[in-house]
């Protein structure tokens, strides 16, 4: 049965507005001299905006004799100079304020941005293996934009306009009968109580509109991953379908948060034409009976477009903060997922040198209910290699994961040179281990690139000796780019043996006390494996080597052998010993070897 594809998480749970304006304001005060005088500037240019029609006013009323002529001459100079300059005044203080708090933005979401980034890469691997990437990617890009968008809305908007608001009833009030001030401030109280009701109820289909457009995305990115798999199986319309009925969904959405928008518009629309037509039609019985000139009913007018503006985007920049603070709360709520893995409070670094591994009576599942590993317990003394192997599912690879902390043990310990692991700093243990895994992925990046990985700070030189040291220098002497040449997404360029030599070139760069190599050289051609098997050997002279294989033809000169069936371990010893006991492993020797000889033979 066909099921759409399930939305990329709950959404956060339900906060206070404030709360999220609270945590955001930290990042913004660190500037305050900036924006004290970016609000300096903001005042400065909304008081030459309001003495704009005050002095419009008085060059109307200049004009007032009935001689045109006479008018002219009447109107004084210094009044227009005066305009021009208030004019030029309002776009002065505007810009000014625009430079002075750029920087602060700007450095906000770039803070902000980076902390969820390092934070995001603090979280365990059980948090990334359930999340899904598409919606996360969307999460922190709509989360940033809106912080931009907010501090846009809020100081160059919403302030701008509640300053102006003030001063223009305040000459109302001073100037002019009292209905006027009564029919503004009635107009805006209906308006804006109007704004926010309808805009409150709006939020939800706001929000179910970013979900589905976050899973939409998800969709996107999960199918073009999975590129390769897409095509082995023909499903470019199963794919389409699936990702099509996502769309449908976010269209849906979309056009009824689109219905309701064009309603709040029109009701908005009417409440400012009501106001509009009442001051007007006040200001024009003014004109009438003679208690106001012809400037007043051009300065009432002036006023009423510069409320009139504002006023009429106050909707669009209530329902943009009340979105950019719903983004933002869901990208906060990804700093607020607590580190399944964290350091202890006295967490020390690992001591360099020589590293001695012991895992002790290791108890682990991934889930409660279906337990991996039960009672290990091994060594592995300073510059010793021991392999272990074993039947899919058994838990070798495990075994990977917890020694780089990528879990904690369920039960028992793990200890390096006497330290248990969850008294070491996360940073320094995984600078003393190098992993060659199986299932190699790469960045879409060049292969100097991926190879340098292992130890950013190496030069070129040291880069192609690790690439020598992989066989990879002469595959990549063929190229016609070289090092240079890229790899592609997740390094869909390469074969999985390229990958794997690449993988075992990086891991060698950064040359750890302690190695491991998972399946390191499964994707390999039995010549290639050879040789590079004796580079691995060569390498893991006096260092501490763990190898997790499936071929025991690569685990044959380990200083000791486990065998784990079930999540215990069944066998151990050197590879003599267990075929001479005839157990488990010489069971599996036996049937690899049959399987050797059935491969050679349908060669010849």
């Amino acid at each position: 049965m066909r099921r759409d594809i399930a939305l990329p998480g709950p959404p956060p749970a339900e906060r206070h507005d404030w709360q999220t304006v609270k945590t955001l304001f930290p990042y913004l005060w660190h500037w305050r001299g900036r924006i004290l005088l970016a609000l300096a500037c903001l005042i400065g240019a909304k008081l030459a905006n309001v003495a704009v029609p005050l002095v419009f006013k008085d060059i109307v009323d200049g004009f007032a004799p009935s001689n045109p002529a006479q008018a002219a001459l009447v109107a004084p100079l210094a009044l227009i100079a005066a305009y021009g300059v208030l004019r030029f005044g309002v776009s002065l203080f505007t810009e000014l304020r625009e430079l002075l708090f750029a920087r602060v933005t700007q450095r906000a979401v770039r803070t902000i941005a980076l902390q969820v980034f390092e934070h995001l890469h603090g979280m365990s691997l059980r948090y990334h293996l359930e999340r899904q990437t598409g919606g996360l990617t969307r999460d922190i890009e709509r989360g940033t934009r809106a912080i931009g968008t907010l501090i846009s809305y809020t100081i160059f908007s919403v302030l701008p306009t509640l300053v102006e608001v003030v001063l223009v009833l305040g000459i109302l009030a001073a100037r002019y009968e009292p209905s006027f001030v009564l029919i503004a401030s009635a107009t805006l109280a209906v308006y804006i109580v109007f704004t926010i009701l309808i805009s409150n109820w709006r939020v939800h289909l706001r929000r179910e509109v970013n979900e589905l457009d976050s899973a939409a995305n998800t969709r996107a990115i999960d199918s073009l991953l999975n590129y390769e798999t897409v095509k082995y199986f023909n499903n470019e319309g199963w794919e389409k379908e699936r990702y099509d009925r996502q769309m449908q969904k976010w269209e849906a959405a979309q056009i009824k948060s689109q219905f309701s928008l064009s309603w709040l518009n029109l009701g908005q629309a009417a409440i400012i034409a009501v106001g509009v037509t009442l001051m007007m039609w006040r200001a024009a019985a003014g004109v009438a009976n003679g208690t106001m000139t012809v400037g007043d009913i051009v300065l009432v007018n002036a006023f009423l477009i510069q409320l009139y503006i504002p006023l009429n985007f106050l909707g669009v920049l209530y329902r943009e903060i009340r979105q950019s603070l719903t983004d933002i709360e869901r990208m906060f709520a990804l700093l607020r997922e607590n580190r399944e893995i964290q350091d202890a409070p006295h967490a020390r670094p690992l001591d360099p040198g020589p590293c001695a591994v012991r895992f002790e009576n290791v108890g682990f599942a991934y889930e409660q209910r279906r337990p991996i590993l039960r009672d290990v317990s091994f060594e592995i003394p300073a510059g010793h290699t021991l392999a272990v192997v074993g039947h899919s599912g058994s838990g070798k690879s495990t075994l990977a994961r917890l020694l780089f902390r990528f879990y904690d043990v369920n039960e028992g310990s793990i200890r390096i040179n006497g330290h248990d692991l969850r008294q070491l700093t996360q940073a320094s243990l995984r600078a003393a281990i190098g992993i060659v895994p199986q299932d190699t992925v790469l960045f879409n990046e060049t292969l100097a690139y991926n190879i340098q990985y292992g130890r950013p700070d190496a030069d070129f030189e040291q880069v192609q000796a690790a690439a020598r040291a992989a066989h990879l220098a002469e595959f990549i002497g063929r190229l016609p780019d070289g090092y240079d040449t890229r790899v592609g997404e997740r390094g869909l360029k390469l074969s999985g043996g390229e990958k794997q030599r690449v993988a075992i070139a990086r891991t060698l760069l950064k040359d750890p006390p302690i190695l491991i190599f998972d399946e390191a050289t499964s994707a390999l051609d039995s010549k290639t494996e050879k040789a590079i098997q004796a580079e691995l050997e060569q390498a893991a002279r006096g260092r501490t080597v763990l190898i997790i294989a499936h071929r025991l033809s690569t685990v044959m000169n380990a200083d000791e052998i486990l065998v784990l069936d079930g999540g215990r371990v069944a066998e151990r010893g050197t590879h003599r010993v267990l075929l001479e006991r005839g157990g488990a492993y010489a069971r599996m020797w036996a049937l690899q070897q049959r399987e050797n000889g059935m491969r050679a033979g349908e060669t010849v």
